[in-house]
């Protein structure tokens, strides 16, 4: 029987790189990749129906109200007490600071400017620190020219930046006033802070951990916190070398993310803002977010993760088998860990959210990196083609319906793109125009410089992915941007039934949507029914009408009368009915 010990022989490591293949990115590029991805979007368009209207709505009445609407988060009367205060808080402060120069939507959205930049720099510099670990590192060449540590955890970190943009189910929550954007901010950054302890687990970066989880409970809840802190246990336990030593400290971050929340609920139990407190409502809604797994909530999960995770799941599937022997090492069991928590929450929770998939991206951008030096040519080579022949007709289907929209040419798509927004009148801007062309030519400018010259850098799998994703939003995000808004928008509606209510001081009671409620507040400058439960003289109703139903008649409603009647061009399925007490 032979003497030796398989178990002691470090296994070998799955990366072989020459140090061609680590020159980075400059910092101006990836700035300047971050700005075109985010800015596209948030200028010259009002708050869209559904979570970017209702966001807006939340963070336009705190920032226009006083200090009971901050502690008790609501849209002109309605209340939320859903998720948490932090993201209105924030958006509301933006609004209180840029409001009188911007607009109050346009210095909403600062919010999410900053929530994009926060999850971008905390992914790459995640991915930076365990790029430079011992273990992440390729195997050393007999004669020399591998990557040095540091470029090495570099380039890693390009590529997990480019993959965590590149994501399709980032674009359009990164762009709104909503908690989701914060959510996916503070889950990338709680990773950061989380690297940090494990690289140096003192009582300053325990509590900083603990700030970022306390900063996630009052975003989104307690389930994520809860669920990331027995990740960190179990992580502790399996993490090579085994780290018990961190569990101390880690006690310590815990009592911080309570601190937290028990410091919020004391004010509201003191405060007592419209003699009441959303924190017994908000624990009732933490309570619904764990349940039993489902069929539904399984199928939901990978139907539309699928696309959602787009294109990281490739990758970060491939790295976990190239690092399989390797799992139990820090940049590879953080992570997974984190994937692996989210995986099991997505699972329990009965309510088909997008934020439970928002979760996912970042881990899975830093899995999906550390696939990059693994992959085969072909495998890379298989998914540039597909991205580049997608994407681009995705973008040249872009350019051809704007023209079949200006021109009637060819009819059918112009009679399409008509019957979806029907009264819009597209208006023919030459800068906006030269913008998407200049996005457009830069495209194909990088899709040459990437087949032709072959080159050898880690994040050319991901580079294309990326960057026809970018043209594909801007594109739509300039040359459709007014159709867009067009369809999207309750501005002309909302403005309509106001003309129609002379005293602008008047209650209004209604049952529209949160969206729809904080649209006709803000465009028509007007009052519903709050927390005093007043008596209204005016009545709102919204309902949807269909070859099937009927809209509810005006004779319903004694000693009211019908006073005004209105939908959207772009969805004639929705009616507004605005009612005047007879009294």
């Amino acid at each position: 029987m032979s003497d030796t010990q398989p178990s002691l022989i470090p296994p070998v490591k799955p990366v072989r790189l020459p140090a061609a293949a680590t020159l980075t990115l400059p910092r101006w590029g990836i700035l300047l990749l971050c700005l075109l991805y985010i800015l596209p979007g948030l200028i010259g368009r009002d708050p869209w129906k559904n979570s970017d209207a209702s966001g807006f709505g939340v963070m336009w009445t705190m920032a226009q109200s006083g200090w009971q609407d901050w502690l008790w988060p609501n849209i002109s009367g309605l209340p939320v007490p859903e998720s948490g205060p932090l993201a209105f808080w924030i958006g509301a402060i933006c609004i209180k600071l840029f409001g009188g120069i911007l607009g109050a939507p346009l210095s909403a959205r600062i919010a999410p400017l900053c929530f994009f930049l926060i999850g971008s720099y905390s992914v790459w510099h995640t991915t930076y620190l365990l790029g430079r670990c011992t273990e992440a590192q390729p195997m050393r060449l007999a004669f020399g020219g591998h990557p040095e540590t540091l470029a090495y955890g570099r380039v890693l970190a390009d590529g997990a930046l480019l993959i965590y943009l590149g994501c399709l189910g980032l674009l359009m929550h990164s762009h709104e006033t909503s908690v989701e954007a914060l959510f996916v901010a503070l889950i990338a950054y709680a990773l950061y802070r989380c690297t940090r302890y494990i690289d140096s687990p003192t009582i300053k970066n325990a509590c900083l951990l603990g700030l970022a989880l306390g900063a996630l409970a009052l975003t989104n809840g307690l389930v994520t916190p809860c669920g990331l802190y027995l990740c960190f246990l179990i992580g502790i336990l399996f993490c090579k070398p085994p780290r018990q030593k961190h569990a101390i400290n880690l006690f310590v971050s815990f009592a911080v993310t309570l601190t937290i929340v028990v410091l919020w609920w004391v004010v509201l139990k003191l405060a007592r803002p419209y003699n009441s407190s959303p924190f017994p409502t908000w624990l009732v809604w933490n309570s619904i977010q764990i349940g039993l797994p489902t069929f539904s909530s399984i199928t939901y999960f990978f139907r539309n993760g699928i696309w959602f995770f787009w294109p990281a799941w490739p990758f970060a599937g491939w790295a976990i088998y190239a690092w399989r022997r390797q799992w139990r090492s820090a940049h590879v069991l953080l992570p997974l860990l984190f994937t692996a928590t989210f995986l099991v929450l997505a699972f329990f929770n009965p309510q088909k959210e997008e934020t439970v998939l928002l979760s996912f991206l970042p881990p899975l951008a830093i899995l999906a990196a550390l696939g990059l030096p693994t992959m085969k040519r072909g495998a890379i080579n298989a998914i540039d083609w597909f991205s580049v022949m997608t994407l681009t007709l995705c973008a040249l289907f872009i350019w051809l319906a704007w023209f079949a929209r200006h021109t009637g040419w060819p009819a059918g798509i112009a009679r399409n793109a008509t019957k979806l927004a029907p009264g819009f009148l597209p208006e023919f801007n030459i800068p906006v125009m030269a913008f998407a062309a200049c996005a457009t030519i830069g495209w194909f400018a990088l899709v040459y410089w990437r087949l032709s010259r072959q080159p050898s850098v880690l994040w050319r799998a991901v580079v294309l992915s990326t960057g026809g994703v970018i043209l594909c939003w801007v594109l739509l995000a300039t040359l459709w941007l007014p159709w867009i808004n067009y369809s999207k928008s309750y501005a002309g509606i909302a403005t309509e039934m106001a003309t129609r209510i002379p005293d602008k001081n008047s209650c209004i009671s209604t049952n529209v949507s949160a969206a729809q409620r904080a649209s006709f507040a803000y465009f028509g400058n007007l009052r519903f029914e709050g927390f005093d439960a007043e008596p209204c003289h005016y009545l709102l109703l919204g309902d949807r009408v269909s070859k099937y139903s009927r809209p509810v008649s005006p004779r319903t409603y004694k000693n009211m009368k019908l006073i005004w009647e209105g939908h959207r061009p772009s969805d004639r399925g929705e009616r507004f009915r605005l009612y005047k007490s007879a009294e």
